[in-house]
Formats: C-alpha cells, sequence, structure tokens
C-alpha cells in the first residue's frame, strides 16, 4: 500500500462573515483605533506598508472566537513600522486575537502593552504574537519590548527582540498562566531577557536563543508589589510563589551575567539547554519576595544541560531564605575551557554528571549542534519532556545533553509537509507516515470518511507514526488542533 494523494484543505474553523478591514495610508481606517468599533470576530486587518507615529493605538474589548480569532497583520512582512510614542500597541481585556509581521520599534514605555484592565476577573486570553520585530527601546528605565498582566493562554513564537532598555525587559509577564514561548531571537533585550513573575504559572518556554542580556537571560521569578499578583494573593497569604511549573526546554543561552536565575519559584524545569560563556554566575537561586506565606525557592530541576565557562567563577549564586537542598541536578555536562582540573560547586549532588568537553561544531558561527562522538550524546536522562531539540529534532532515548540533539530524527528530505511547526513524510512511503514536530498541546487523530475517530496520536511520543497497511483503503483525514499552537491546526485527506 502507498500514500497516493495528499491534499490540503485549508486551516479549521469557520470565519463566517469575516472581512478585510485596511489600515494605513489610502486604507480604510488612518490608524488602529479609529478602525476598532468594526473589528469583528474573525476580521482580518491589514496593516499597509508605512511607518506608523500615532502614539498608544488603544484597543479594548476586542473578542475572536477560537474558531475564528481576530487577525491584525501587516500586508508585507515587517513593513508596517509602529515608531516611537509611549506605547505602540495596548490590548486590555481582548480574547482570541493575533499579531503577526509587526516592527514596534523606539517607544518611551513599553513596545506592546497587553494586560486584563486591573481585573483579573477578565483575563485576556488567547492572545498570539507571530514573527514581529521588537527593537530599540527609547526608555532607559523599567521599560519592556513586550509587557503581559493577567494574560492566559497565549503564543509567542519566531519573534526578535533587540535593544532594550538597560532596566527592562524583552518580555516581562506578571500573573500570566498557560503560554508558550518558543523559536524566538533575543540579543540586548534588557536586564532580562525573560521575566516570569507575580504568581505567573504553567508556561512552556523553549528552543529559544538568548544572548548578552544585561543581568538575567531569563528570570524564573522575581520581585512583584503583593498588590499585582494574578490571581489575587489569599489573605492571609499562604503557600504564595512568584513563578510556578514553568519548563525551560532546549533554549541556547550566550553570555549575560547571570543566564538563569530561580527566584521565589516553585516546580522549575530547567532541561536539556545550552550555557555558553555566563559571564558571572551560570545559576542564581535567590529569594527576593520575603513577606510571610511565601514558599522559599525550591523543589525546582536542573537536568540534561551543558554548561560551558570560559573562565573560572561562581557557578552556582544561592542567597538567603531559598530551599537548594530540594532542587534536583541531573545528568549536565560541564566545560572550563580554562582549566583542566576543575568541577563545579554545586548545592546538591548532580548525579552522572560529566567534566567534559562538548565537541560544538563551530563556536565562532554560533553553532552549538555536537557531533557523534561528542560525550553528550546519549548521556542525558531519559524524560518524558521535552521531545524536541533547538532545531525541532526528536530526542533519542536516551538523550543527549544539552539543547541538540546528537542524531537528526528525521533523515528523509522528501516531505509532505515541511514548515516551522511539522514535517510529515516521507513521500511516497509503502507503510509508516512519520510526523515530526511539536505536538505537546495538540490533538492528533486520523479519521475516516464517515467521522469516526479511528486512530489517535495525541498521548503517543514523537515523532508519531501511522502505519498505513493497517488501514483499509479509503479517504482518511488527518487531523492537528492545538489552542496554543493556532499554525499548527490542520486538516489533511490521505487517500490510500
Amino acid at each position: 500500500m502507498r500514500l497516493m494523494i495528499i491534499i490540503w484543505l485549508g486551516i479549521l474553523g469557520n470565519v463566517g462573515n469575516a472581512q478585510v478591514i485596511t489600515v494605513g495610508p489610502g486604507g480604510d481606517f488612518s490608524s488602529l483605533e479609529m478602525a476598532e468599533s468594526t473589528i469583528n470576530a474573525g476580521d482580518t486587518v491589514l496593516l499597509l506598508d508605512g511607518i506608523y507615529t500615532d502614539g498608544t493605538q488603544f484597543l479594548e474589548a476586542l473578542h475572536g472566537t477560537i474558531s475564528a480569532p481576530i487577525v491584525i497583520k501587516a500586508q508585507n512582512n515587517h513593513q508596517a513600522i509602529f515608531r516611537g510614542g509611549t506605547e505602540a500597541i495596548h490590548l486590555i481585556n481582548c480574547t482570541f486575537l493575533e499579531l503577526h509581521d509587526l516592527v514596534i520599534e523606539q517607544q518611551t514605555g513599553n513596545g506592546i502593552n497587553i494586560d486584563d484592565g486591573g481585573d483579573y476577573s477578565t483575563p485576556t486570553h488567547h492572545i498570539t504574537i507571530l514573527n514581529c520585530i521588537f527593537r530599540d527601546m527609547a526608555g532607559t528605565g523599567n521599560n519592556d519590548l513586550l509587557k503581559l498582566s493577567g494574560l492566559d493562554s497565549f503564543l509567542i513564537k519566531n519573534c526578535v527582540f533587540t535593544n532594550g532598555s538597560a532596566g527592562g525587559s524583552g518580555i516581562d509577564m506578571v500573573g500570566c498562566h498557560y503560554g508558550v514561548i518558543e523559536d524566538n531571537y533575543l540579543d540586548q533585550a534588557g536586564t532580562s531577557g525573560i521575566q516570569a513573575k507575580g504568581g505567573t504559572q504553567h508556561l512552556r518556554i523553549q528552543r529559544n536563543m538568548l544572548k548578552d542580556m544585561d543581568q538575567r537571560a531569563i528570570n524564573l521569578g522575581g520581585s512583584t508589589g503583593l498588590q499585582f499578583f494574578r490571581p489575587p494573593l489569599s489573605n492571609p497569604i499562604s503557600n504564595a510563589f512568584e513563578a510556578a511549573d514553568l519548563e525551560v526546554f532546549s533554549n541556547i543561552f550566550i553570555g549575560s551575567w547571570a543566564p538563569i536565575a530561580y527566584v521565589g519559584c516553585i516546580r522549575v524545569k530547567v532541561i536539556n539547554n545550552t550555557f555558553f560563556h555566563p559571564e558571572n554566575w551560570a545559576i542564581r537561586i535567590l529569594q527576593e519576595t520575603t513577606e510571610p506565606g511565601f514558599l522559599p525557592c525550591g523543589d525546582n530541576e536542573f537536568r540534561n544541560n551543558v554548561v560551558y565557562l570560559s573562565q573560572d567563577l561562581t557557578e552556582v549564586n544561592t542567597g538567603p531564605n531559598t530551599d537548594p537542598q530540594s532542587f534536583i541536578f541531573t545528568n549536565n555536562l560541564w566545560y572550563n575551557e580554562s582549566s583542566s582540573n576543575w568541577t563545579p560547586t554545586l548545592p546538591v549532588t548532580d548525579s552522572n554528571q560529566i567534566i567534559g568537553n562538548p565537541l560544538f561544531i563551530d563556536i565562532a558561527a554560533e553553532d552549538f549542534s555536537i557531533p557523534a562522538n561528542s560525550p553528550a550524546v546519549s548521556a542525558g536522562k531519559s524524560l518524558a519532556t521535552p521531545t524536541h531539540d533547538f532545531l525541532q529534532h526528536s530526542f533519542y532515548n536516551p538523550p543527549s545533553i544539552g539543547a541538540l540533539e546528537g542524531h537528526q530524527s528525521v533523515t528523509t528530505s522528501e516531505y509532505l509537509v515541511q514548515d516551522n511547526a511539522i514535517q510529515i513524510g516521507p513521500n511516497p512511503t509503502p507503510n509508516l507516515l512519520t510526523m515530526d514536530g511539536d505536538f505537546s498541546y495538540a490533538t492528533v487523530q486520523v479519521i475516516n470518511n464517515t467521522g469516526q475517530i479511528v486512530l489517535d496520536l495525541s498521548a503517543e511520543e514523537t515523532p508519531l507514526q501511522i502505519n498505513l497497511e493497517g488501514l483499509p483503503e479509503g479517504i482518511y483525514f488527518l487531523r492537528i488542533e492545538s489552542n496554543l499552537h493556532p499554525k499548527l491546526n490542520l486538516l489533511r485527506v490521505i487517500k490510500l
């Protein structure tokens, strides 16, 4: 049996009477604010090429739906440029809204600000920011390229954050939940690259490159005024945290004063990352919020990471009021290029630790791939997650240590689908159809032409495989649905 035909059927969802609204010189409206009252679920707002200097564009209570989101996008990639002003765009109490392909630059407050209007009983939710450029903050204090407060169920993907404020962050989150931040590039994006605090919970931060932040590349927690926590703190405060249940997977860190900082956080997993040339500390364990009722920073993990030092430094900086003995360190590879007789000083035993050169392919080109003879290959601890490396290749079992797997998971060069989100192939195939990508938040099913589910692969480990020999001849539909990854959503027909 061979796979005969694959036909594109389109993105899932019904947009009904959706309209295209043009904004900009010669468009339907000259600014986003002027178009606001006409925007409905399913509409696409097309920003015409040009430089927008209208100041902050406030958009409040714009509501799409899961099948008909509101999309605000540049007519041509990165040719709609929001320049100057206090903020470029401020979204308040919006839902199911997407921003695509914009450039945000030279603001004095925040680049884009998204919040719940100060009332977490109505959080902003289901916001996607895709393929946008944030750069060149004109502020010099606590100003963020992207500011998020009280935002739930969001995706930030394929964006660039550069030249942020000396006192701000590339992405700053206060009380945000159920988000994915993936495949982004952050370079000198601020004092911190990504900061998650104020009760932030259930995030996955994966496959990003973070380079040369002034202080902390990723700040897992922080210090937040008690009135800003989302959801609000109990009275009296008990079992509180700055951040919890965060996953930091398959990222590459270059430079920065301290690439990773656990700060008043609990149940955080930092797994399969590559840390190259941290400047002062590799890791910080701190407790900056010390009011009664806050849990000490603890019960966190650091596994399967490569830490590559240029010189002797304090590998782990541990502050007061923390619980470093509750951390888990396992299967990390450490290397100090300045010393052949060196081991790291850690708060707990690093089980199955390796001391040795990971043999990066090309450091000058910032290519931190590893060859088959690297001591990191197959030396990691087998875990349920992460499933994919920095290049979206599947980790083997056992996985390599670091952000890049030493083997490629898909070797064929012909795919039915191949983009940043998903690979399906080979084409043609006599029996097995392989699907590779990050399906962590997706439903993946094969459905026959009567609507019955004949295979449900949602709980399977990637790469997913469909055995065509097990299906009778006929027409089947491959359905992939994801609330947090809308660009995965597709429906394809398989004719056998």
